[in-house]
């Protein structure tokens, strides 16, 4: 009988949470307030800095400074973009930073709120600024697009969870595992953090991150260099149905494929081919 209440439940919350995304028109359930997520993100943001501060590269550093010189661009965009098709609302609260990490761990990150972090070992694949805004929009999307709260929804709601009252109940009688759960679901700790999301996610982070890197003047056509790149990383991979990311073939078509919409519509200039 619980286990029916909680279905039923947890159908009404799918009715009255999902949401669509503007950019992609998926849709998506989302039971957390996103200033939950802001606030509750910017305490493990913080946390993390905190926890791996001697790996953390000052400023005067070249790298964390092109990082930090790319994400100011990227972000700039992204307000300007949302504004333009009238969706501020998802970037509202929004907090920008910026850090780069000493790790050889291919990861790359952004929290929701707009936290971001490089790992080190994801800058030495990349050739140009151009694959570094590929990253970097990537992982913004992930944060604009509200897959953290989507994951973590879908992650309490498998516990058993069935409102954000007993989200709060939860993290009140043991925190360290709220706080787990919102790392696994924005991706922190994964080896191949650009492999951290599901498939639909993946790809609709490809898709909004094209987008977004053009408007910042990136040339988007690098995404294909840079994920050729990603294909030869991680050793043996499962085939794409028993994964939970598109294949490495099927991610480039599908950048191609978005890369030809682009050109269709004119959002590529015919310079950046």
């Amino acid at each position: 009988m619980k286990k029916l209440l909680i279905i039923a439940f947890a159908a009404t919350l799918f009715a009255i949470s999902c949401k669509k995304n503007p950019i992609t028109h998926r849709r998506q359930v989302q039971f957390f307030p996103e200033s939950q997520m802001i606030g509750m993100s910017a305490t493990a943001y913080g946390d993390f800095l905190t926890e791996n501060q001697s790996n953390v590269l000052p400023q005067t550093d070249p790298r964390a400074a092109k990082v930090t010189e790319i994400g100011k661009r990227m972000s700039a965009a992204v307000v300007s973009y949302m504004n333009e098709i009238g969706h501020p609302e998802l970037i509202e609260g929004f907090d920008w930073q910026y850090n780069t990490v000493e790790d050889p761990t291919v990861n790359a990150w952004c929290m929701p709120g707009g936290r971001i972090v490089f790992y080190t070992g994801i800058l030495d694949l990349t050739s140009s600024d151009d694959e570094i805004a590929v990253i970097m929009g990537h992982e913004i999307a992930h944060a604009v697009a509200g897959h953290g709260n989507e994951r973590m929804s879908q992650a309490t709601l498998a516990q058993g969870i069935t409102s954000v009252a007993g989200f709060l109940a939860m993290t009140d009688t043991a925190p360290g595992l709220g706080k787990a759960i919102l790392l696994q679901s924005v991706g922190v700790g994964s080896q191949l953090g650009m492999l951290k999301f599901g498939r639909k996610h993946e790809s609709e982070s490809d898709e909004m991150g094209l987008i977004f890197m053009n408007k910042a003047g990136y040339d988007p056509y690098s995404a294909v260099s840079f994920w050729t790149k990603m294909s030869q990383q991680g050793g043996q991979k499962p085939p794409e149905f028993m994964s939970t990311h598109p294949s490495d073939e099927r991610r480039i078509a599908d950048i191609q494929q978005k890369l030809i919409e682009m050109e269709t519509t004119g959002e590529i200039k015919a310079s950046k081919k």
